[in-house]
């Protein structure tokens, strides 16, 4: 049954007529979406500091031509949204029902109508459509002449860079890239396995890499600093732990850093850490990792390890580069990352620790 205070707002709303009920359930809708716009705008404040992959912080032409163009259809969405939003509340309140008011006129075909809202549309899609043609022939132009080349190659659920040489030789680094500012980077992306997507927000918009196809990214970046990425196409069980970085140098720190890389691993001299290099170029490492300057230099199925001490994460930025998260990763590489390609090689406590030791030492 319905309860006193129910049956005197039932009737209170009939005695007020439809337009105090229109306007009640407007007010009340309002009131309602009042807390969801408020989070929305609080959440719009937030800068790369606060979310470190966001697109809103351009630090390359590319992204920037990209973030030209999403402001613009975000504007002209708000705009729209707006004006409709209004109409409406104008028809709502001009045409609303009162008592004793005879009966509307009825309207069929309205000629001005009609031709309003096909023409509006049209000059929209047309705004946005040429700064669209624009930016797409932009972003994928050919590189120019002096633009560093980086062979990108995804894994199952890692990223390969590599950094052809005038000699012939690559220098390779995994889920880091290095870049200098200034200077055009061309990147050529391919796939080791199944579909995945390279994507740095604040360099530029996301592209699919693909088995048996070689996609290109050209930019130019702006400032110096480090920034996030990831795989942005689902590529397994480990596709959100496939993680990425980039660092954009001054021009000449990066030639440093690339001279660094092209050095072969140092030789150890430590007692311990001379254990380490035997267990790792001589047993089950080997097979997969490749360290420069050593016997370890077959495997291509997973990353280099010739200056792993010089990055600043493991597993594909899953984990801190220590010596904890380290162990962690060797001795159960399946707990950090689900179905990871790396296996348990049941080493002993005591191994892992000279292992780690070794690894510690190849900056």
């Amino acid at each position: 049954m319905m309860s006193r205070v129910e049956a005197v707002r039932v009737r209170s709303a009939r005695e007020r007529g439809p337009a105090a009920t229109i306007v009640s359930r407007l007010r009340s809708l309002a009131v309602r979406a009042v807390p969801g716009l408020l989070t929305l705008a609080l959440a719009a404040c937030g800068g790369a500091e606060t979310f470190p992959q966001t697109t809103f912080a351009p630090k390359s032409d590319y992204a920037i031509q990209i973030d030209h163009l999403q402001m613009l259809t975000i504007y002209l969405g708000v705009g729209v949204g707006v004006a409709i939003f209004c109409i409406l509340a104008f028809i709502l309140l001009r045409f609303r029902h009162r008592p004793g008011a005879p009966e509307p006129k009825h309207v069929h075909g309205n000629a001005t109508l009609e031709v309003a809202w096909t023409l509006i549309p049209a000059v929209l899609l047309a705004i946005i459509a040429v700064p669209t043609v624009r930016t797409i022939f932009a972003t994928q132009a050919p590189p120019p002449a002096d633009a560093l080349e980086i062979d990108v190659r995804g894994f199952q659920w890692w990223w390969q860079f590599g950094y052809p040489q005038p000699n012939g030789d690559t220098i390779f680094t995994a889920n880091e890239i290095h870049v200098p500012v200034g200077r055009p980077v061309v990147l050529k992306l391919r796939s080791a396995d199944v579909i995945h997507s390279f994507w740095i927000p604040q360099m530029g918009g996301k592209r699919d890499v693909v088995p048996g196809r070689t996609n290109e990214i050209v930019f130019t970046p702006l400032e110096e600093g480090v920034y996030l990425g990831q795989c942005a196409e689902f590529c397994g069980s480990s596709h959100a732990l496939m993680k990425m970085r980039l660092v954009a140098h001054k021009p000449a720190d990066f030639q440093k850093w690339l001279a660094h890389q092209a050095q072969p691993a140092a030789e150890p001299t430590d007692s311990a850490v001379m254990v380490g290099k035997k267990l790792v170029t001589a047993g089950a490492c080997a097979g997969c990792h490749t360290i420069d300057g050593t016997s370890a230099s077959f495997g291509k199925t997973a990353p280099n390890l010739t200056h792993v001490a010089s990055r600043t994460t493991i597993a594909a930025g899953v984990l801190a580069n220590n010596a904890r998260d380290l162990t962690a990763w060797i001795h159960d590489p399946q707990s950090v990352k689900p179905d990871a390609r790396m296996p348990n090689l049941g080493l002993k406590p005591d191994e892992i620790r000279y292992i780690v030791a070794y690894l510690q030492t190849l900056y």
